[in-house]
């Protein structure tokens, strides 16, 4: 396991008080380790969970030569370019059962979705392609290639090969992967546990009644929302309040239980609570509090307590949200033993001007719609400050201004990062 410092001396221009978003990115990919426990699941309790080992392939799928659809099967080589082809019906081919009857040269057989390919015979023309008149089928010329619509024995998966690989996320189309091969249990990496709190004495549960200068807390329901379509398990701490004994208590109680601590508040420069000294006195090789060049988002904390993972996000609603998709989520799935940490990014349209300055990274609510012309376009959602989470609630997508990135003409394609399957 690297120490803050080992990764700080490997990566050549760290500045944590002006911190490029990609480099602190790569910061987290150079400390972070996959939990090494793993654990076996019945296959329907995989589902969001990562292979620990690769998934080889048992049997071949399909398990013999079959009907890609409904059809008639027949030899290929019996088709003439520019000749029809006039066919006796041998009788028909069921799914699940194989066909036992012989099939002569001029012979076809009515064969359904999924049915074995009898000996012989190699290509498959749909049935509503056919004219069908005193147990005959006729075929107009050029209507299909030899080998059209069979499908070979293990095209989807060959026996002895792998079918998923470790680190991959077990999604719906690997569920049934999985069952068409007879799997019923897997083992996946252990579920991380991940313990979150909020810091300051001017934030308020729910069901407190308001007072002047205090806020209720809305980052610990957006980290709820995050961390729960990761597929975590959750430890909320509540609200945690500016004093150093009742913050120590909190992280001590955190770091004995979780792979990893998620706060907000507090670790910005200058700020009069006790978080950031109570960081640094309990964090094992210290702390690295960054001044990310980003927007919304500047401040953050890394760090370890004990053997748990430190991310100490800003208090700014919006701030919170963009850091955790930016850099807590990736090293998340990165600790989950994912192989596929960080999301894709798309390409869209902007609908208007944007203007932003070189020298940092800014994130921007959007709602991303498809154009007229098919292509994917975007529009901000009004005002983007970090502590206006309306623009956030109305948006689907972030749109990422990179760092060397300038003004966003009307019609300049940018990137943008859906929330879609990522929130």
């Amino acid at each position: 396991m690297k120490s803050l410092e080992e990764v700080a001396a490997s990566l050549q221009g760290y500045d944590p008080q002006a911190l490029r978003a990609d480099m602190a990115l790569q910061f987290l990919q150079s400390l972070v380790l996959p939990v090494a426990q793993t654990e076996t699941v019945a296959l329907k309790a995989s589902l969001g969970r990562v292979l620990a080992h690769d998934v080889v392939s048992p049997i071949d799928v399909p398990a013999h030569d079959n009907s890609a659809m409904d059809g008639f099967a027949l030899r290929g080589e019996l088709l003439q370019s520019g000749a029809p082809l006039r066919l006796e019906i041998a009788g028909t081919a069921l799914a699940g059962k194989a066909w036992t009857g012989t099939v002569s040269a001029t012979q076809c057989l009515k064969i359904m979705t999924g049915a074995v390919m009898p000996q012989g015979l190699d290509t498959v023309v749909p049935q509503e392609l056919v004219q069908v008149a005193d147990g005959h089928i006729t075929i107009a010329a050029n209507t299909l290639r030899l080998g059209d619509n069979r499908r070979f024995k293990g095209e989807d998966l060959c026996m002895g090969k792998p079918a998923l690989l470790a680190g991959s996320r077990i999604g719906p189309a690997a569920l049934g992967l999985l069952a068409s091969l007879n799997i019923a249990e897997v083992e996946v990496r252990r579920t991380l546990k991940v313990a979150f709190f909020s810091t300051g004495d001017e934030i308020l549960s729910l069901g407190e009644a308001p007072r002047e200068g205090a806020v209720y807390d809305s980052n610990r329901y957006t980290l709820f929302g995050l961390l729960t379509r990761m597929g975590v398990e959750l430890l909320d701490m509540g609200v945690v309040r500016d004093d150093p004994q009742a913050l120590e208590d909190a992280f001590g109680h955190a770091a004995a239980q979780a792979d990893a601590i998620i706060t907000s508040g507090g670790v910005s420069v200058g700020e009069a609570d006790h978080t950031k000294a109570v960081m640094q006195k309990m964090a094992a090789g210290g702390v690295a509090f960054w001044k990310i060049a980003m927007r919304p988002g500047r401040p953050m904390a890394v760090g370890r307590i004990g053997n748990a993972m430190l991310f100490g996000l800003p208090g700014n609603p919006v701030a919170v949200m963009v850091t955790f998709l930016a850099f807590v989520r990736p090293a998340l799935l990165q600790m989950m033993g994912a192989t596929a940490c960080e999301p894709p990014l798309l390409k869209a349209h902007s609908l208007e001007a944007i203007r932003k300055k070189p020298g940092r990274t800014e994130y921007q609510r959007v709602v991303v719609r498809q154009g007229s012309d098919g292509n994917l376009q975007l529009r901000t959602t009004g005002q983007q400050g970090s502590g206006v989470l309306s623009s956030m609630a109305a948006a689907n997508g972030l749109l990422v201004l990179h760092h060397a990135q300038g003004n966003v003409a009307i019609g300049e394609a940018v990137d943008v990062l859906m929330f879609d399957g990522v929130i």
